[in-house]
Order: structure tokens, then sequence, then C-alpha cells
């Protein structure tokens, strides 16, 4: 049997750009994404701090050290420039597994850049 949690996460990033007009997806700073142990096209879901929105999209590799957090597509209708997010990735893993297995999270500033914790 497998179940499905949390492996990591980008708590608390500030969302920079929305593009409706844009093939769906999330675009994240390359350095995030790599500190968080997220992967380019991985599934994520994007809980939103300023409306309560939940939903999900995969990843799109942004420019290193950017601060890029752009919602694309039709999720861009659930986010404004400026909100605050959390980034959520999960994996499917055995009761034993998930027992030793210890998540990932990474808490930029507010302009997206890595910060110690």
């Amino acid at each position: 049997m497998f179940i499905q949690v949390f492996k990591s996460k980008i708590h608390r990033a500030t969302v920079t750009q929305a593009d409706l007009n844009y093939i769906g997806s999330i675009t994240i700073d390359e350095a995030l994404i790599e500190a968080a142990n997220i992967m380019e096209g991985e599934r994520v879901q994007i809980v939103n701090n300023n409306n309560g929105a939940r939903f999900e999209t995969y990843v799109i590799r942004g420019e290193r050290n950017s601060g890029v957090i752009c919602l694309n597509g039709a999720a861009a209708r659930l986010v404004q420039v400026g909100d605050v997010v959390i980034i959520i990735s999960y994996a499917y893993m055995t009761p034993d597994e998930a027992r030793e297995f210890k998540p990932t999270a990474v808490f930029p500033d507010e302009k997206n850049r890595l910060v110690s914790k």
C-alpha cells in the first residue's frame, strides 16, 4: 500500500506575475525549485493565503535568482500579483518510508530570495 505525503514546499512566496494567455502552469525561480526539491513538470498544489483558493498545476523552471512566481493559464484567474502563496508537492510512499522521510521546506523573503531558517 502507498500513501501520499507532504514532500516539500515553498512557504509564503509572493506572486510576481499572472499570465492568463500562457499555456497553464506555474513558473518558479530555478533556485527555489532546486532548494525545495521540486522538479520541472512536477504536479504541485498552490494555496493562496490572500483568497483561500487551492488548485493544482505543474512546474515550469524560471530564470535562476529572478524571484519569479508566475501563475499561467486559467490559474492566473485565482491570484493577483502580490498575493502570498504556498507551493506544495507530495510523494507516494509506503507507510514505513513515510515514517522515516523528512520533507523539505523553503522560506523565501518578500522578494522570493532564499533565506536561511
